[in-house]
């Protein structure tokens, strides 16, 4: 049984680079996984809209209530936690990093008449469903946060290998978004979910982000801009400056649900770092009742396969992104 850390310690606590604990760990990747699924049901109410028309319909929205633009149930996710399903199953089924498995799920789920997709997306898995490639060219109109959105289930299973997590983040985006920005953001938020699990401090985490602000100041989040769209970088920038200026996981994805736009994916992004950073006491339990239980039920039973995928459990040295382990 895992120690109960609750968020407090788990802001305070940084581990060894050559210590780190397995239940954990298993903790926080459950509740990172748990946190995206809640941010991306939190947000979809709220997608498309701006900070105003939250606070006229919702005052603060706070409570998993569904409808949106997308007029779902309450508890129910949208894209970015079906295709990281999607991305699950795959390096659960024991394979490995199978790029042409991942492509024919993201093909059966198209198929299936998901409610939300977005137009990169469906170039790039039409593409694939019409010549078999796994990887469309550069493209300008790439730089959504689509690619970003889906990171996490490869975050833990390449746990402990922060060069094949780069490998790896950058193929699986060019299946539908090749794009330099793109890039950049997957591998670093694959990242930060990477260090969360391994429950590092904040102050570790930072120093990752502002070394990745160094080489792409695209990305500069302070003084905060305001935008969240579904551009990665608007998207990007909301989920690290909300992350950093709340304490606790409910307040930072309260805080960057109703900054409105892209607000599902900005969740779910969020969801999935505070979820890792603050661990599975900080969760909700209201929301937990009311997310999706099919959701909920699998992501719980995905959660170990990934990892025992990853080459931390395997028994492999660990490496830690940015810093030199040996």
């Amino acid at each position: 049984m895992a120690a109960n850390l609750g968020p407090p310690l788990a802001r305070q606590r940084a581990v060894s680079p050559l210590r780190w604990n397995a239940d954990d760990v298993r903790d926080r990747a459950r509740a990172a996984f748990l946190g995206l699924a809640l941010g991306d049901a939190l947000g979809a109410a709220v997608e498309f809209m701006t900070p105003g028309e939250i606070r006229a319909q919702h005052g603060v929205l706070d409570e998993l209530v569904g409808g949106g633009w997308l007029h779902l149930p309450r508890g129910a996710v949208t894209d970015d936690t079906q295709m990281s399903l999607c991305l699950a199953r795959s390096l659960a089924a024991g394979g490995g990093f199978d790029l042409a498995d991942v492509a024919a799920r993201f093909a059966a789920w198209l198929r299936s008449g998901p409610p939300d997709v977005g137009n990169t997306i469906r170039r790039g898995i039409r593409r694939f469903m019409l010549d078999g490639s796994l990887e469309g060219p550069p493209h300008d109109g790439d730089g959504g946060n689509g690619a970003a959105m889906r990171m996490l289930p490869l975050a833990l299973a390449t746990l402990g290998d922060p060069a094949r997590l780069e490998r790896d983040a950058v193929a699986l985006a060019h299946l539908t978004h090749h794009h330099a920005l793109s890039d950049a953001a997957c591998v670093h938020v694959g990242e930060l979910f990477q260090l969360a699990c391994l429950g590092l401090s904040r102050g570790r985490l930072r120093r990752r982000t502002d070394a990745f602000v160094a080489r792409y100041p695209s990305y500069r989040f302070e003084p905060y801009r305001g935008l969240a769209t579904g551009y990665v970088v608007d998207t990007l920038q909301t989920v690290l400056h909300h992350f950093h200026a709340t304490e606790g996981f409910e307040a930072c994805l309260v805080a960057v649900v109703n900054q409105g736009g892209d607000a599902d994916t900005t969740g779910a992004i969020a969801g999935a770092l505070a979820g890792a950073y603050y661990g599975p006491e900080a969760l909700p339990a209201r929301w937990l009742k009311r997310l999706d239980r099919a959701v909920r039920a699998e992501i719980e039973a995905l959660v170990d396969p990934l990892l025992a995928a990853s080459p931390l459990f395997r028994g492999e040295p660990l490496r830690i992104p940015g810093e030199d382990s040996s």
